[in-house]
Order: structure tokens, then sequence, then C-alpha cells
């Protein structure tokens, strides 16, 4: 277990930056629970985790918009998700650029969107910037401030590992049932138009 730590404690922070620059939520919510047991500092954490995720959408977005072919190549079977990224892009507007960091399922397909579009690369930036400061904020320092009760539904979750498989499972299914029918009702919604 020391042995561990020890590895948390020297290459926690590259795995935290590697993991962010995909996403992050599970790999900052560990860090900050980490930070929590006194295993990692909180604000390296957060920091790593913001640089990374803010790099990684600045770089989705700029292959997005110039290599457009290896792209859209690379996601030739999840256009009616990108088509649904466009959408939410059309009713929320520039929030979108915040709400992505939240929500898993479309935090890779947003920058992508944005990138196929003529959206301004420079207010990209500027927005995607400030939002993955809150994002690292939030999530950072709301799973420090929870690290106790983190700490022991991971105890239980280690008793009964099976809850974490049916948590998965029917996290996992919602978000596809969710993709698949929003994906086809919005595809047929604009094919009647």
């Amino acid at each position: 277990m020391e042995d561990t730590f020890s590895n948390l404690e020297t290459y926690g922070y590259i795995g935290l930056f590697l993991y962010s620059l995909g996403g992050g939520f599970v790999a900052l919510l560990g860090a900050g629970v980490l930070s929590f047991l006194g295993k990692m500092d909180l604000t390296t954490s957060i920091t790593v985790a913001f640089i990374a995720n803010m790099l990684g959408d600045v770089l989705l977005v700029y292959l997005a918009r110039y290599q457009k072919s290896m792209m859209m190549e690379s996601f030739k079977k999840h256009r009616r998700k990108l088509a649904l990224a466009h959408i939410l892009m059309k009713k929320y507007g520039s929030w979108i650029i915040l709400i992505q960091k939240f929500v898993y399922g479309i935090k890779t397909l947003i920058p992508i969107a944005i990138g196929l579009t003529k959206y301004d690369f420079k207010k990209f930036i500027i927005l995607n910037v400030g939002s993955s400061a809150i994002w690292a904020l939030a999530v950072g320092f709301g799973s420090f401030y929870s690290g106790e009760v983190l700490v022991k539904i991971a105890g239980e979750l280690g008793q009964k590992p099976w809850i974490a498989i049916i948590i998965l499972v029917v996290f996992a299914g919602s978000l596809w049932f969710y993709l698949e029918k929003a994906t086809k009702k919005k595809m047929k919604d604009k094919i009647k138009k």
C-alpha cells in the first residue's frame, strides 16, 4: 500500500495530465480525494487538470478545423452524434463550451463540432480557458471537500464490488440509450424540415 501512495505522489500528476487531455473528471475527482487524504497537493492537481483539459479541447478544435478529412474519417460512424453536437451548439450558444466540460458523452464531440464550423477560434480559446478553470475548480474543490464521504463510498464499494459494476452498467447504458435516442429523433426532425 505504501508503494501505491509513493507511485501516486511520483506519477499521479503525469497520469492526471494525460487523462485530463481527454476529459479528466474521474482523475481530478480521485486527485481531490487523494489531496483530502494528504497524498497529493490540491492546488497542483487543479492546475495540472486545468492546463491539460484546456489544451485537449484546443487540440480537438485545431485538428477538426485544419485536419478535417482526417477527423471526418475517424468519426465516420459518429456523424449523428456530431449532428447532435451542432444542434446543442445552436440551442445553447457559447454556453455549450462550459456545459460540455461537465457532461460525459459530449466532452469530445463539442470541440470537434466547433472545429468543423466557422466559430471564431480566438473566441473559443478565451471561453475554453474560463470554462476549464471553472471545471477544474468545481471538481477539484468539490471532491476535496467531499473527500470523507467519497472515501466511505469507496470503502463500501471495495467490500461489495458488484455494486460498482451495476452502477457502471446502468450509467453506460443510460448514456448510450440517450445518445441513440437523441440523435435519431433529431435526425428525423431535421429530415421533416
